[in-house]
């Protein structure tokens, strides 16, 4: 008997969607195994292409009273990579109780848990309230024409719930571990120093950008951001790349550039942070090029009565009492939170975008039982 006869039909879903190779921006069929799923349920779905890909997104709705639940997530996968696979990263493979995939994880298994969740409920009883689903195949790429796209047009529809779960893998280690109720702001920026070639034994003929290039950075690691505040930990400044492209060692090159990155906390706001640079740049070169980006800006959902009914929820399934928790990188709830207030919740993330991806069977439905007990909480 095969693993996927032997497991049963309860994990189907999830199989389906990670044999949908939906590697960034691509779709490969994945929303489409979703909204043949949600419309089976009664969803009302608006299917929408955004951007010069164009990129696939849908929202899906239940009910027409409140409570309003919205869950967002992404179909889009990372690449399978170089380093080598056991098994078909797009096979949907279960070996020994875990199932393996790229997107196993980060995260398909997310929506599929959730919808597993909501039909279970839906097959006791009436729902009580609204259902939504926000899902995106631009999460993992360039993040311009996914889930800004859809926000704009429920904000035209006056589609506004009054909670937003977005199920990102938030667990480093175990379910149960972490619900993230914010994020850092992050801000890349490069800088480029043009000065005089010149020969470096007549130093006073020429004006060297490298020098000028590192007294900006030295500038700009020497400040203390901040101490970090009530939720965040403090900001931080990482240099990332400092380049010449000088392949001689007699020649005071023309021009030098570096790029750094800022993960800021709520003390901070990206024009802020932006000025800062530009002034320091000024300071030590003027004229100096600065490209400063602004991918997200740092955000906090206060915690309140839904943030503790998800940690009850999550106390009951594991036993565990989750963490709140703002580190990390970025996320689509960066977008959402200008809408409505948001927490993530999901799988453990300890293999995403690794080889052999995967989520345990146990973990999988652990998921589940939250999300369902968290459903009916909210007042589903």
């Amino acid at each position: 008997m095969s693993d996927d006869l032997r497991y049963g039909p309860c994990y189907e879903l999830i199989q389906r969607l990670l044999r949908c190779p939906s590697v960034t921006p691509e779709d490969a069929g994945a929303q489409d195994v979703l909204v043949e799923v949600l419309e089976r349920l009664g969803f009302g779905v608006t299917r929408m292409r955004s951007g010069p890909e164009p990129i696939h997104n849908f929202y899906a709705r239940l009910g027409t009273g409140g409570p309003h639940l919205c869950f967002a997530g992404h179909t889009d996968v990372v690449p399978a990579g170089a380093a080598p696979w056991r098994d078909d990263p797009f096979g949907g493979v279960i070996r020994d109780g875990v199932l393996y995939g790229r997107g196993a994880c980060d995260m398909k298994g997310g929506i599929a848990a959730f919808l597993g969740a909501v039909e279970r409920l839906l097959g006791e009883r009436p729902l009580l309230g609204s259902i939504s689903f926000l899902i995106t195949g631009d999460e993992e790429g360039p993040a311009r024409d996914g889930t800004r796209a859809v926000l704009d047009w429920m904000r035209e529809r006056g589609e506004r719930p009054d909670f937003c779960l977005l199920g990102e893998p938030t667990n480093p280690d175990f379910l149960g571990e972490t619900i993230k109720i914010g994020r850092r702001g992050s801000l890349n920026a490069r800088i480029v120093v043009r000065g005089r070639q010149g020969h470096v034994a007549y130093p006073h003929r020429a004006d060297n950008p490298v020098h000028r290039l590192i007294d900006i950075l030295g500038a700009l690691r020497g400040r203390i951001l901040d101490e970090g505040s009530d939720w965040f930990a403090p900001s931080s400044l990482q240099v990332t790349s400092v380049d010449v492209g000088n392949p001689t060692t007699n020649v005071i090159p023309q021009e030098a550039s570096a790029r750094l990155n800022i993960r800021f906390n709520d003390l901070h706001d990206g024009a802020s942070l932006r000025a800062w640079i530009r002034r320091v740049c000024e300071d030590h070169a003027p004229g100096s090029e600065v490209d400063v980006a602004i991918s997200g800006e740092s955000f906090l959902t206060e915690p309140g009565a839904v943030t503790r009914q998800l940690q009850e929820s999550i106390r009951v399934v594991t036993g565990r009492e989750a963490a709140l928790d703002t580190g990390g990188g970025t996320s689509d709830a960066r977008f959402i939170v200008r809408l409505c207030p948001v927490a993530e919740f999901g799988l453990v993330g300890a293999s995403m975008h690794q080889a052999d991806e995967h989520v345990a069977l146990d973990v999988y439905d652990g998921l589940t039982d939250i999300y369902y007990d968290f459903l009916k909480r909210f007042g589903l």
